[in-house]
């Protein structure tokens, strides 16, 4: 499980939340079963749950049921939010599978969609009333980070405030969250979750560039999702913001993008922002949200756990070198 983390004994982790994630999808239709189950078997990174569990291990704890069941709900709620992106998106793969809406339709990838975030939901209140009034309030987080990112789309003036404010709501938020449950499950002292809070806000900024630097040059087959997907859509990230404001390229990439993208003008614009220094600057500022998260765990100390968590996100950024 995500040894993006350093986390100790990940692959047992791993296996224990796999396990819980299928069950807690199970229903008594097994249509609904299916689709539920659709993304969970396709894999994936489970950063979030690993982020959960990687956070009690910092604190010393022991990884509990409760712990996996933290786990499971913050995954719980990062599926259900594919499933309805993918319908906004007309998605047609998500993680090298076929996505759910292109199998089955819009109708049932919302309903499947919608049970993910119940299933989540009832997860979070039998963890207690913090931690359900947390991952209701992440909900609502997440849907205005989508708004304010739908608000500019193929918009070629977005700023990089409104970049930022869109991410600390569709990301940042529920990474956040990830590491604050791992600590109140714990019963950790308010500090250091205040402490796991910051660092995972930080983390998922830091992630989210990363995302958005591999969206424009890693391939199809590592992304698990067509390539240069933000562009077509119309979602112009911090390294486009920036490409977009380089006297050398600016006018002919203005050119391509405010619009609709074939494929070909898709690669053009792909090929113009990464003969700039606007990659390997969004790649610079990611460094610097990972060091802030790095920097929110000086309360935690320096045990081997915790060290793995503060060198997460330049070992994140570090992956690029292979991409």
């Amino acid at each position: 499980m995500a040894e993006t983390f350093g986390l100790p004994g990940a692959e047992t982790h791993r296996e224990r939340v796999e396990r819980a994630l299928e069950v807690a999808v199970a229903a008594d239709d097994p249509f609904l079963t299916e689709v539920a189950g659709h993304l969970i078997a396709a894999g994936g990174k489970r950063l979030r749950p690993a982020l959960v569990v990687a956070s009690a291990t910092a604190l010393d704890a022991e990884v509990t049921d409760d712990v996996v069941q933290g786990a499971v709900s913050v995954e719980l709620v990062h599926l259900g939010s594919l499933y309805h992106d993918d319908v906004m998106d007309e998605a047609e793969s998500r993680r090298g599978a076929e996505s759910v809406n292109r199998r089955w339709g819009n109708l049932v990838a919302i309903l499947a969609g919608d049970f993910l975030l119940a299933k989540a939901s009832e997860i979070a209140a039998a963890l207690g009333t913090e931690v359900a009034a947390l991952l209701a309030r992440t909900i609502g987080q997440l849907c205005d980070g989508e708004v304010a990112q739908l608000h500019y789309a193929f918009d070629t003036e977005r700023t990089e405030a409104a970049y930022f404010r869109a991410v600390r709501g569709k990301t940042a938020s529920l990474f956040a969250t990830s590491a604050r449950v791992g600590g109140l499950v714990t019963g950790a002292a308010p500090h250091l979750v205040e402490a796991l809070t910051r660092y995972g806000a930080a983390f998922g900024v830091a992630f989210q560039i990363w995302d958005d630097v591999c969206d424009l040059v890693a391939t199809e087959g590592l992304l698990g999702k067509p390539a240069g997907h933000d562009l077509v859509e119309g979602t112009y990230t911090l390294p486009v913001i920036r490409a977009l404001a380089l006297p050398e390229v600016a006018v002919e990439l203005r050119g391509l993008l405010g619009g609709p993208l074939d494929e070909a003008g898709r690669d053009k614009a792909r090929d113009l922002i990464r003969s700039t220094e606007a990659v390997d600057s969004a790649i610079a500022e990611a460094r610097i949200w990972a060091d802030r998260a790095a920097d929110a765990l000086t309360p935690l100390g320096n045990g081997v756990a915790v060290t793995g968590l503060a060198e997460a996100g330049h070992r994140l950024i570090d992956s690029l070198d292979a991409v």
